[in-house]
């Protein structure tokens, strides 16, 4: 007698791969042309005050940026309504000021070292926020020898 084998000689076909980096591609230009770069999200609200004099910054990465003003509504539950500072995610109260110090160090330590003189502090400040606390925040700057600052401003028109 003789066997009968079943099925010997069939296998599954091989799964095409010619358009697999057609779609790759496709897929990584979509990526790209949707993600927007993630900025600091706001905990306190900035209205910057405006000036007639305004000048754009040239190179806005080598830009360390200081927020000064009020929390936001969401975050009055938490923090009050007194002026806060907010470097990155991270919000301080004005006893706390002297976070900036460590907050310039770090950023100089991210950057190249041929870069580092050419580092602008910018603070970007309420225009109903008091001055002791814009002058708590220069002199911290000046403490770290942070001796660029600018002061953002809306154009009036």
């Amino acid at each position: 007698m003789s066997k009968f084998k079943r099925g010997t000689g069939k296998g599954m076909p091989a799964i095409s791969t010619a358009s697999l980096p057609d779609i790759v591609f496709m897929l990584l230009f979509f990526f790209m042309v949707t993600t927007v770069m993630r900025e600091t999200t706001l905990k306190i609200e900035v209205n910057p005050p405006e000036a007639t004099e305004v000048k754009k910054m040239e190179k806005k990465s080598l830009v360390s940026y200081i927020y000064v003003g009020p929390p936001t509504e969401s975050q009055q539950a938490n923090f009050g309504i007194t002026a806060r500072i907010q470097l990155n995610d991270v919000t301080y109260s004005r006893k706390e000021v002297g976070e900036i110090q460590h907050f310039i160090i770090a950023e100089r330590e991210a950057k190249d070292e041929k870069e580092i003189p050419y580092m602008t502090a910018s603070i970007k400040a309420d225009e109903n926020v008091t001055m002791g606390i814009i002058t708590d925040v220069k002199t911290e700057l000046r403490e770290v020898n942070a001796l660029k600052i600018n002061y953002s401003t809306k154009k009036r028109d």
